[in-house]
C-alpha cells in the first residue's frame, strides 16, 4: 500500500515558495497508485484529497488539513495520427514546458506560443492555459480523469471540458471532483503559424527570422517571457497573477477619453462575431498597465512585492506569507476598480 506522510512542508512544491504545511501528503506516479493512496486514507482525514502538479498557479494561505496529493504520472506517447494531425497522450505529470519540447524536437505544431509556461501538463486544461493568440483548447482532444467521487475513470472531449478563458469545468461546478492522469492532444503535422501578437513578431525581426518555423516561434516567446517574468527558481511567483479583464466597448471608449493610453482589444460579445459597432462588442484590457497606472509596479511592502518588471507579478521576496501575498492582491483590486471601474479576477488559486 502507498504510503501517506504527515506534517510536510510545502514550500518545495508551490513556485511562491509558501511554507504551508500539509496534515497529510503523499505521492502517486500511476493510477493503481492513486487507488491504493485512495483506499489507505487515515480515518483522521476530512475532506476531498488537494491534488498538486507543478504549483505553479496556487497560493496558499494557510496549512492544509485534509490530505494532499501530487500528481506524478509521467509518459508521452504518440496514440494516433493520420494526414493532418498526431494524437500525443501525455501523463498529468508531466512538465508542461517538457512537452512543448518534445513536441518540437518532432516538428508537432501548436503549442509552441504556449513555451515557458511553467507547471504540469493536468494543470494546463484545468486553466485552459493561454500565451500569444493560443489556448489549450485549441490543441485539446479528450483527457481521463478519476472521479474521488463514483472512484473511476471518465473519458471529458473538449465540448465537456467547458472551456472559458483560463477556465473550464475543473474550476467550475466539478471543482475538486476529479483527478486528471493523462491529457490527449491533437498537434498538426502541418504548422499553422500564430504571430498576430505584436510582441511575437518584433522579437522574431530582432533575431533574424528569415524562415518562420515553430521552433523560431517558440524562441521567440521564450525570450520574451524571460525578459518580462521573473524565474520562480530565483525569486517566488506564480506568473501572472490576474487575467486580463473584458468590458463593454462603450465603457472602454469612455476610459479612453480619460486615459489616451489605456491598451485594449476589440472581442466579440457573447454571441457576437466582434464585427459590429464597437459598442455593441466586448473589449479585453490589459491587466497589467491597469495595475501599472495605480502605482503598483515595483511595489514592496516587506517580502511581499508586485515585480519591477511585469505589474501583472506577484512575488515573494523570500519570507512572505501567503496571506500577505493575497492581502496585496486585495489592495490592487480596490484600486484598479477605484480608478477605472473595472474589478480584476485572479488568475492563480487561492488556497
Amino acid at each position: 500500500m502507498m504510503n501517506w506522510a504527515a506534517n510536510i512542508s510545502l514550500k518545495k512544491y508551490n513556485t511562491f515558495g509558501i511554507d504551508a504545511i500539509a496534515r497529510y501528503f503523499a505521492v502517486f506516479a500511476t493510477q493503481d497508485e492513486l487507488a491504493a493512496l485512495l483506499d489507505g486514507v487515515p480515518g483522521q482525514m476530512v475532506g476531498s484529497p488537494f491534488i498538486l502538479g507543478g504549483g505553479s498557479n496556487i497560493l496558499f494561505t494557510k496549512n492544509i488539513d485534509g490530505p494532499v496529493m501530487r500528481n506524478e504520472i509521467k509518459g508521452i506517447e504518440l496514440v494516433d495520427e493520420d494526414e493532418h494531425y498526431v494524437y500525443v497522450t501525455v501523463g498529468a505529470g508531466e512538465s508542461w514546458h517538457g512537452f512543448v519540447q518534445y513536441c518540437l524536437g518532432r516538428n508537432w505544431a501548436g503549442v509552441e506560443n504556449l513555451s515557458l509556461i511553467p507547471g504540469s501538463v493536468g494543470a494546463a486544461p484545468m486553466q485552459n492555459i493561454g500565451a500569444y493568440g493560443v489556448e489549450i483548447k485549441d490543441v485539446f482532444h479528450e483527457l481521463k480523469a478519476w472521479d474521488l467521487v463514483e472512484g473511476k475513470v471518465y473519458t471529458f472531449t473538449l465540448n465537456d471540458c467547458q472551456f472559458g478563458y483560463r477556465d473550464s469545468i475543473f474550476k467550475g461546478k466539478s471543482k475538486g471532483r476529479f483527478i486528471i492522469l493523462s491529457v490527449t492532444f491533437r498537434l498538426n503535422k502541418i504548422p499553422v503559424f500564430h504571430t498576430a501578437y505584436g510582441a511575437i513578431r518584433e522579437e522574431l525581426e530582432r533575431m533574424g527570422i528569415q524562415e518562420l518555423s515553430i521552433q523560431a516561434i517558440s524562441q521567440a516567446v521564450v525570450n520574451i517571457r524571460t525578459s518580462k517574468l521573473p524565474d520562480p527558481a530565483q525569486i517566488g511567483n506564480a506568473g501572472s497573477f490576474f487575467k486580463n479583464p473584458t468590458i463593454p466597448s462603450i465603457h472602454f471608449e469612455y476610459l479612453q477619453k480619460q486615459f489616451p493610453g489605456i491598451v485594449g482589444y476589440p472581442e466579440a460579445s457573447p454571441g457576437g462575431t466582434g464585427t459590429g459597432p464597437a459598442s455593441a462588442g466586448m473589449t479585453k484590457l490589459a491587466a497589467g498597465w491597469l495595475i501599472e497606472q495605480c502605482g503598483w509596479k515595483g511595489y514592496r511592502h516587506g517580502d511581499a512585492g508586485v515585480h519591477t518588471r511585469q505589474a501583472l507579478v506577484l512575488v515573494n521576496y523570500g519570507h512572505a506569507t501567503g496571506q500577505e501575498l493575497y492581502d496585496l492582491s486585495e489592495e490592487i483590486l480596490h484600486s484598479v476598480h477605484e480608478k477605472f471601474g473595472v474589478t480584476l479576477e485572479r488568475e492563480v488559486n487561492i488556497v
